[in-house]
């Protein structure tokens, strides 16, 4: 089963076919592919954004340096290169962490659009909003801020085995260290553009370090809640159709 779906899989077409006379599925035909490869694209993006954020730290950590020296009176060619440098690096980490960013987000979200169509196989009427909020609902003021975690939820729900409970932890501590990540960074933002002082820029640099290291925390929660869903998708489909607590045939058994 190198990156993708097993034999058996390629053969089951729907896990939950709607039988002729039945209400249609809301949200239009749906088709079981394998998420696997995109996945694995995300979390190896995510691990970029990390390291972005990790050398945009240390350029933080600069910038918040040279100017606590400025701000107690440096002077001189030394405290002006210094100053100088830290200016080149911390641009230098905004472009390359604007740059991971849209990467990251683009390959994510055509990763999310496919476990939400492979999800409403699983549960066709499970789904409380349609496949065009899965790429809106990151984007439209407000409702961003619950509709991405609305419509993972009811992927990572549909996903489940029968008959079972899966955990909303992980979903939940991404979500919520996501919202705390965008909010350090307007707050840094809105800091660095109103900063005139020496003093002012210590401060907005010191909030840009925060607003990093939460981004680091968000990624590796974002990285973990894509290999998990991953991941019981596929045994989802590896089990078929098979009712809980009957056993695995040894087809699907040979395949994992």
């Amino acid at each position: 089963m190198a990156g993708g779906l097993c034999s058996v899989c390629a053969e089951t077409p729907a896990l939950a076919p709607v039988p002729v006379g039945t209400v249609p599925p809301p949200h239009g035909n749906a088709w079981l592919a394998s998420p696997v490869g995109l996945g694995r694209a995300v979390a190896v993006l995510l691990g970029v954004v990390v390291a972005v954020d990790l050398f945009a730290i240390w350029a933080g950590v600069k910038m918040y340096d040279v100017t606590g020296t400025l701000a107690d009176g440096g002077i001189g060619d030394t405290v002006r290169r210094d100053a100088d440098h830290a200016d080149s690096l911390f641009a230098a980490a905004g472009v390359a962490q604007l740059v991971a960013l849209v990467a990251t987000m683009a390959v994510y979200l055509v990763w999310f659009h496919r476990v939400r169509i492979n999800a409403e196989v699983f549960d066709p009427f499970g789904h409380e909003m349609g496949r065009a909020w899965v790429g809106w609902g990151w984007f439209v003021p407000v409702v961003n801020f619950w509709f991405p975690r609305r419509i993972m939820l009811n992927t990572w729900d549909a996903s489940r085995p029968a008959g079972t409970r899966t955990s909303h932890g992980l979903v939940n501590a991404w979500w919520a260290m996501w919202i705390i990540t965008s909010a350090a960074d307007q707050t840094a933002s809105a800091a660095h553009r109103a900063a005139h002082t020496a003093l002012e820029l210590q401060h907005a640099a010191g909030q840009r370090i925060f607003s990093d290291v939460t981004d680091i925390v968000a990624a590796v929660l974002a990285a973990l809640v894509v290999l998990r869903l991953n991941r019981i998708q596929n045994e989802k489909v590896l089990r078929g159709p098979v009712p809980p607590g009957a056993p695995v045939p040894a087809a699907v058994r040979d395949h994992r």
